[in-house]
C-alpha cells in the first residue's frame, strides 16, 4: 500500500478523523485541503470515504505513507507504542461531556456509592479498543477523586452489541434512546436497564443525549471537574499527527495542511452558528445536543496549539494506558512532538493574511 515517493513528488495525501469535534474534520468539511493543493494535482483522499479494510485500519495504527490522522487519542498513542514512526504536530483540547450514570432507584447518588457496585466495560474487538480504555479511565479517575480505587468495584465485561433494531428490541429500553452507529452504548444500554451492571459510562453529545432519556441519575460529570488532567481521556488532547516520512520529505507539504487545520480555530470564532452546524454533522448529533455536550463556548476551542497543559495531559494520558496495558511499550511522549510544523504552519496562515 506504501505509495512511491521522492523528496519532491506526493501525489496523494490521506487524512483520517473520528466522528468527533476536531478542526481537521471541519476543515475537510469545508473543502480547504483540496482548495490547497488542487493547484499542484495533488489528490486528497479520505479513510472514511474508502471501504478497503486494509486501509481503512490505518486509522488506527497509521500504517499508511503520507497520511494524516485528529481524533481519540488512544489509536495514536497504541500506534507509537507498536513502533508505528509518526509524530504529533498538533494538539486540540476540547472537553466534552463524560459521565458515570445510574440508574435513579439504584441508590448511588455519588462515585463513593460505587464501591462494592458492578461498573460495565465495553468489550469491542477494534486493534485498539479505545471506547474500553476511555471508560475505565472515567472510572479509574471518578474513583481515585473519593480516595477509592478499581479495587472497590467490580468490573463486569460488555461485549459490543449489534445496533438496536426490531429484532433486538427489548421492551425495557426506550424507543427514544439514541442510536449511535456500530451499536455505541447498545451493550451498556441494556446491561444498565437489565440491571447486569450498576454503573456505566458514556461521553459527548450522545451519551447526554443517553442520559437525558434514560432519565438517569449522573453520579459524576467529569468533565466539569477543574483540573484538567482529571479530564484526560480518549478525547482530550485530541493530537493531529503525521507520518514522519511525509515530515521528513515534505515539511512545506506537512505545513501546509497544517495551516488549514489551524486555520479552523479563528473561523469557528467568527461563525459560531456555522461552526456548531458543522459538528452536528460529524457527531451525526443535533446542534441542541452539541452545546450540551461541548458548550456553548465549543466554537471557541476549536484551536490547535501545543500549550503545556494539553502536552502535560498527552503524557498523564499515555502513562495510564501503559499502567493498565493498553499499549506494548512505553515511550517518551514529549519527544514524540515536533513543534516546527506548527511554528511554519503559524507563519504560513500570517503570510497568507498577510
Amino acid at each position: 500500500m506504501s505509495e512511491k515517493r521522492n523528496a519532491h513528488t506526493v501525489e496523494t495525501l490521506w487524512y483520517t478523523r473520528c466522528p468527533v469535534p476536531t478542526p481537521l474534520g471541519l476543515a475537510a468539511q469545508l473543502g480547504w485541503f483540496g482548495e490547497e493543493f488542487a493547484s499542484e494535482g495533488i489528490h486528497i483522499k479520505t479513510l472514511q470515504e474508502t471501504a478497503d479494510p486494509e486501509l481503512r485500519e490505518s486509522h488506527y495504527d497509521h500504517r499508511l505513507d503520507n497520511s494524516f490522522r485528529q481524533g481519540g487519542s488512544v489509536p495514536a498513542i497504541w500506534a507509537k507504542a507498536n513502533g508505528r514512526d509518526t509524530r504529533v504536530i498538533a494538539l486540540n483540547w476540547l472537553d466534552e461531556y463524560q459521565a458515570i450514570l445510574a440508574l435513579p432507584d439504584s441508590g448511588i447518588r455519588t462515585p463513593r456509592d460505587l464501591r462494592g457496585r458492578r461498573v460495565g466495560l465495553p468489550v469491542h474487538k477494534n486493534s485498539i479498543d479505545f471506547q474500553r480504555a476511555g471508560a475505565l479511565r472515567g472510572f479509574v479517575v471518578a474513583l481515585e477523586l473519593e480516595g477509592l480505587s478499581h479495587r472497590d468495584v467490580e468490573f463486569v465485561d460488555l461485549p459490543a452489541h449489534p445496533p438496536l433494531g426490531a429484532h433486538t428490541i427489548d421492551p425495557r429500553v426506550p424507543t427514544s434512546a439514541p442510536r449511535r452507529p456500530g451499536g455505541a452504548y447498545t451493550a451498556e444500554l441494556y446491561a444498565l436497564i437489565r440491571r447486569e451492571v450498576d454503573a456505566i459510562y458514556v461521553k459527548g453529545a450522545h451519551g447526554a443525549q443517553l442520559a437525558h432519556q434514560l432519565r438517569a441519575h449522573v453520579v459524576t460529570d467529569i468533565s466539569r471537574h477543574p483540573d484538567p488532567l482529571a479530564r484526560t481521556n480518549n478525547s482530550a488532547p485530541r493530537p493531529v499527527t503525521v507520518d514522519s516520512a511525509l515530515l521528513a520529505a515534505r515539511p512545506d507539504l506537512v505545513a501546509r495542511f497544517l495551516a488549514r487545520v489551524i486555520a479552523i480555530g479563528p473561523w469557528a470564532e467568527r461563525n459560531a452558528a456555522d461552526a456548531v452546524a458543522y459538528i452536528a454533522r460529524e457527531t451525526g448529533s443535533t446542534e441542541t445536543w452539541v452545546r450540551y455536550a461541548y458548550g456553548n463556548d465549543v466554537h471557541r476551542r476549536l484551536h490547535n496549539h501545543l500549550d503545556e497543559s494539553a502536552v502535560a495531559g498527552l503524557n498523564a494520558f499515555k502513562n495510564f494506558l501503559f499502567e493498565w496495558k493498553f499499549i506494548p511499550a512505553d515511550f517518551d511522549a514529549r519527544a514524540w512532538i515536533d513543534p516546527l510544523p506548527l511554528a511554519q504552519a503559524q507563519d504560513y496562515v500570517r503570510r497568507q493574511i498577510a
